[in-house]
Order: C-alpha cells, then sequence, then structure tokens
C-alpha cells in the first residue's frame, strides 16, 4: 500500500536521507528504513511523503498506535492528502469513512495515466466495458440500443466509452484526473470531455437541465463509500426513459467495506436498497469480476437501473 508519489521537503538532505530510506525498504530493511525516516523528520517536521512512508513502514511491523500517529502527521501536513492518509486511517479502524480525498484520487490516477490501459487490460485482465456492454444490450431485447446521448462518470482514458460510442449520438465524458483525461482525448470517443469530480459535475449539470438516456460508471463507485448521494445526484440527470449501468465491487458481509486495495466493496442489499431510494428501479444486478488481483478474481456486479 505504499505510496508511488513523492513531494519534496524543501531541504536537500531531508530528499536525500528519504531516499535512503526507500532504497532501504526496498532491500527489505524495514526497520532500518524506519529509523532513517525518523531522523528525516528530524530535520524537516513537517515532510508529509515522509509521514506517510513512516505509518506505511509501522504498519507493516505491527506498530499500529506508531502508525495511526504517522499517518495523522501525514494528513495533518497536507490538506489535499494527496498519499491517502485519511483512507488508511479508516482502514485502520480509527476514523469512519466517507468521501475519498479529492487530491489522492487525481494524484493517483494522474500517476497511472500512461500507462493505465496497459496495465488493467493485460495486468488485471480488465473486463468491465464488455460485461456493462453486454448487460445493457441484454435490456434492449427485441429492439436495436441507440442513445441519443451518453454520460460517462469517471471516464478516466475511454475504455468504458468505445463499445458504446457506436450506439450513441453524442457521448460526455468527466473524470477528475486531467492526465486521464489527455489520454482519453487522444480516442476521438468524446464529444465533450470535463475535468470535475463527479458530484459537482452531476449538480450542475442539473442546474442547466441536462438529460442523458445512458449513464456510464465503470470501475468507478469503488470510490464512494456511500452510493446513496451519487444516484440521487445520477437520477436528476437522466432522460426519461433513461438507464444507469455500473459496476462495483462486492462483499458477502453486507454493508460496505473498505478492501485492502483501499476500494470499498458494496454488499448487493446495500446497491439495491440505495438505487430505490432514489427512485432508480433495479433492472439487472448480476455476479461479474471486471479484474483480477493477483491472479484471483475480484467478486463484482454488473449493475443497469432505469427510471
Amino acid at each position: 500500500m505504499t505510496s508511488p508519489i513523492f513531494l519534496s521537503s524543501g531541504d536537500v538532505i531531508a530528499d536525500r536521507r528519504f531516499e535512503w530510506a526507500r532504497d532501504r525498504e526496498a532491500k527489505g530493511d524495514l526497520t532500518g528504513a524506519a529509523d532513517l525516516l525518523v531522523q528525516v523528520l528530524e530535520r524537516a517536521p513537517s515532510y508529509v511523503s515522509a509521514w506517510f512512508m513512516l505509518g506505511d513502514l509501522r504498519e507493516k511491523l505491527g506498530d499500529r498506535a506508531a502508525a495511526v500517529v504517522a499517518f495523522a502527521q501525514a494528513k495533518a501536513a497536507d490538506p489535499h492528502d494527496v498519499h491517502g492518509a485519511a483512507l488508511r486511517l479508516t482502514h485502520l479502524g480509527v476514523q469512519s469513512g466517507g468521501a475519498i480525498a479529492e487530491g489522492y484520487v487525481r494524484a493517483l490516477f494522474d500517476g497511472y495515466a500512461p500507462r493505465f490501459d496497459q496495465a488493467l487490460t493485460v495486468g488485471l485482465n480488465y473486463r468491465g466495458p464488455e460485461l456493462l456492454f453486454r448487460a445493457v444490450d441484454g435490456t434492449h431485447t427485441g429492439n436495436r440500443m441507440k442513445f441519443g446521448s451518453v454520460l460517462d462518470l469517471g471516464c478516466g482514458t475511454g475504455l468504458a466509452a468505445l463499445p458504446f460510442r457506436p450506439f450513441s449520438d453524442w457521448m460526455v465524458g468527466v473524470d477528475l484526473s486531467s492526465g486521464m483525461l489527455v489520454q482519453a482525448r487522444t480516442k476521438g470517443l468524446y464529444d465533450r470531455l470535463v475535468e470535475k469530480e463527479i458530484l459537482a459535475f452531476l449538480a450542475s449539470e442539473s442546474e442547466i437541465g441536462g438529460h442523458y438516456h445512458l449513464v456510464l460508471a465503470a470501475d468507478v463507485f469503488m470510490y464512494f463509500e456511500d452510493l446513496a448521494p451519487v444516484f440521487d445526484a445520477v437520477a436528476k440527470v437522466m432522460g426519461s426513459p433513461g438507464q444507469l449501468a455500473f459496476s462495483v465491487e462486492t462483499n458477502e458481509n453486507g454493508g460496505v467495506i473498505l478492501r485492502d486495495t483501499l476500494r470499498y466493496a458494496h454488499s448487493e442489499a446495500h446497491v439495491r436498497t440505495s438505487l430505490v431510494a432514489s427512485g432508480l428501479n433495479p433492472v439487472s444486478v448480476d455476479l461479474g469480476s471486471t479484474r483480477t488481483e493477483k491472479g484471483v478474481p475480484v467478486p463484482g456486479l454488473i449493475v443497469v437501473a432505469g427510471n
């Protein structure tokens, strides 16, 4: 779970020692790496990357209390929380979940963007777009699938849009990551691309009366703990008739859990309850794994809902 993000302390010596600590960790000397980071933080007490890495090492070394202190310091040192310290504190059970910091999501995917397609489709056997297309197509039995306008939430590089583009007159993509949108533009799939947080975008679209016949969310809702607010917002921009098609990771324990991957897994009951509360009708809810992790399929749901 170590963050790949590196922020300089502004002190050359502290940065150099931080790199020595990363080298120690890479060689398996976690205790030595942690000791070096303590030295770094004595010199640069507000060094967020060092605090975060120290929290990660302390957790790996089994010192939960010290990990909590370090992650809390990392969170306090960076109001944008690009490392995701708040998520780590949630995972450690010392604070309730909630919205994942925009700064963390943006930094994560900006760094991932150039290799995103290859990493997902080859490294993780990603099948989200294929499964969503089949699910939506299955709801149009007896008539040709066709959409006037499509909204792709968390569109990333455009993987989910690709199979739907031939059946769409107008396609809009929205994503928080400018790096991902750079990749999406090269594919020429979208008529409009917007860099914005999803709930903020949906609110602005609702205000101007925007309506979409299909709303897609492939591998997106794993970054929302509570699905009800986003379903409410989607319902306000859906045309009539309209469809929402999305994937989630799921769990058999009920409710919502934060997995070790720092992605939320939603139970089927939570998904169904949240849809109905938002005035959306579950048309199909099927088991389907969109990706693998370490060669093992991640349990998931492929969902299509209508208004």
